[in-house]
């Protein structure tokens, strides 16, 4: 049913992929696109807590609420907030647990969850969601 060609194109296409793969690791071809990891030049401890209706909350460890998810282009908090508390729940820990934002000295936001050791980078989130976390550190 398939054309011969399209199959022929398909395995040349395996075998290609395959060779340059094995070019690069036998020659020791360093890695591209690899993320740096700046020194950390500014970070803030925070909670976040969401409710039944998928708010969160960002509050800071004194209880000073800095933002949340219901503010204007403030969506972004509330997805990463689903996606800490995801990995709280499949590791049953404490959904209260503090987590850090920082700034790196690139000016790369990031997002680490100590108890998971979840680390998420906010690079290709788009700005206005990059944007919801670095109004947090200013």
């Amino acid at each position: 049913m398939v054309p011969r060609f399209l199959i022929q194109g398909m395995f040349a296409l395996m075998a290609a992929s395959l060779a340059i793969v094995a070019y690069a690791q036998w020659f020791d071809v360093p890695n591209r696109g690899v993320l740096v990891e700046a020194p950390v030049v500014q970070s803030l401890e925070i909670v976040m807590e969401g409710d039944r209706t998928g708010t969160y909350t960002v509050t800071t460890l004194d209880g000073t609420q800095i933002a949340s998810s219901a503010d204007h282009k403030g969506g972004f908090i509330g997805v990463i907030g689903r996606v800490i508390d995801r990995e709280r729940f499949v590791h049953d820990l404490p959904f209260n647990a503090p987590i850090t934002v920082i700034r790196r000295e690139n000016g790369n936001i990031a997002i680490i969850d100590d108890t998971t050791d979840l680390r998420v980078e906010l690079i290709g989130y788009g700005k206005d969601n990059v944007a919801a976390f670095a109004k947090l550190l200013d």
